[in-house]
C-alpha cells in the first residue's frame, strides 16, 4: 500500500490532536477542584466543549479510514477499522447530545441531583464496540491503508478508556428510590481514568510502532 501523503499527515495529526484536547477537557471537567471552582455550569460547559473536539477529531478519522464504506472486496482489517471508526462518529454525537443536555439542565436547575454530566450509556457502548473493532483492526494492521492508522498501544488504551467510561455511566445513574447516583466516586473516577487512557493514546498515535 502506498503511504499516506503529505495531507493525510496534516489530518492525522488534527485528529490526534482533537483527542487529546477532547481528553483534557473531560479530565479537567471531572476533577472535584474544578467542578467546585467553575460550578455546575462551568464543569458541564466544559464537558460540552470537550465532545466537540471528539466528534471533530472521530470525523476525521471516519473520513479516513480506508477512505470509503467497506465493499466486497475490503479486507477485514480495513473493513473493521472504518465500523470501528463509524460506530466511534456516532458516539460522540450521542455525548454531544447528552453533555448539551445536561449543560441546559445545568443552567435551568442548578440544584437539582445528577445535572453533572457523565458518560451517556448509549455512547459508551457505541465506544466499548468501535473500540473493540479497532483492536482487530490492528491485529492485521499490515492490510491497513495506512499501516500506522492503529496500533496497539493505541487501541488497547482505547478499548481501556471505553471499559473506563462505561463504569462511569453505571455509577452515574440515578436511583429512583431516592434520587441519588448509584456512584458518584465511580462516576467521577471513571471519567479521569477514561479521559487519561484517550489522551495517551491520542499521543502515541503519533508514533509509528514496528508491526511484528
Amino acid at each position: 500500500m502506498t503511504a499516506p501523503g503529505a495531507l493525510t499527515i496534516r489530518r492525522l495529526r488534527r485528529e490526534a490532536w482533537g483527542f487529546a484536547v477532547g481528553s483534557l477537557c473531560f479530565l479537567v471537567g471531572a476533577l472535584p477542584p474544578y467542578a467546585a471552582w467553575v460550578g455546575d455550569v462551568g464543569a458541564n460547559l466544559t464537558f460540552f466543549i470537550g465532545s466537540l473536539f471528539f466528534t471533530t477529531a472521530a470525523l476525521i478519522q471516519l473520513v479516513l479510514s480506508g477512505r470509503r464504506p467497506p465493499r466486497g472486496d475490503t479486507n477485514r482489517a480495513d473493513r473493521a477499522d472504518w465500523w470501528a471508526a463509524a460506530i466511534q462518529f456516532a458516539g460522540t454525537l450521542l455525548f454531544n447530545i447528552s453533555t448539551f443536555a445536561a449543560l441546559v439542565a445545568a443552567i435551568a436547575r442548578p440544584d437539582a441531583v445528577g445535572i453533572g454530566w457523565r458518560p451517556d450509556a448509549w455512547g459508551s457502548i457505541a465506544f466499548l464496540i468501535a473500540s473493540t473493532l479497532a483492536v482487530v483492526a490492528t491485529k492485521d494492521r499490515g492490510q491497513l491503508w495506512d499501516a500506522d492508522a492503529r496500533t496497539w498501544h493505541g487501541t488497547w488504551l482505547n478499548l481501556a478508556g471505553s471499559v473506563a467510561f462505561g463504569a462511569s455511566a453505571v455509577g452515574a445513574y440515578v436511583l429512583p428510590s431516592t434520587g441519588d447516583l448509584l456512584s458518584e466516586y465511580w462516576a467521577n473516577l471513571g471519567t479521569m481514568l477514561g479521559a487519561v487512557c484517550f489522551f495517551v493514546a491520542a499521543l502515541l498515535s503519533r508514533r509509528t510502532i514496528p508491526a511484528g
